[in-house]
């Protein structure tokens, strides 16, 4: 047993506990310092340049025509999802689901950099979304 006579500790024993809790703590005190030293900040780069807007989930990929529904472009803009969505804090908008890779849409798809055609606008009353996305990527509800 660690301690002396009787079972009850000794100066020698109370001061090497002590020593080794003072230890203990001093140690975590120090590895809880350097973990918040390590914090790093993940930049994700410029948003993909993508004709009609890009999918609000990585990898990012370019959406096709008729995914965003009007109001996720000002001046034919698209306004960003994701990472890069600079709309308000309270928006909410329409996207057809349809046109989505994980909703089973295999058809073709923008590649980045491509140019938008000018003969394509959409336009609020010919829209047929099905679902109300906020711009971080979170559904808002069904349409």
């Amino acid at each position: 047993m660690p301690f002396g006579r009787g079972n009850t500790p000794s100066k020698v024993a109370i001061l090497q506990l002590r020593g080794d809790f003072m230890r203990g703590l001093l140690f975590l005190l120090v590895a809880a310092a350097v973990v918040s030293w390590g914090q790093v900040a993940v930049e994700v780069g410029p948003a993909p340049e993508c004709p009609y807007g890009y999918y609000d989930v990585a990898p990012y990929n370019c959406a096709p025509f008729g995914y965003y529904g009007p109001e996720w472009f000002t001046g034919g803009v698209f306004i960003g999802a994701g990472p890069w969505f600079h709309g308000a804090a309270d928006f909410k908008g329409h996207v057809d689901n349809h046109f989505h890779p994980d909703h089973g849409y295999k058809g073709a798809m923008p590649q980045r950099g491509e140019k938008a055609d000018p003969a394509k606008h959409i336009e609020s009353a010919h829209f047929k979304g099905n679902e109300v996305r906020d711009g971080r990527g979170h559904v808002a509800g069904k349409k």
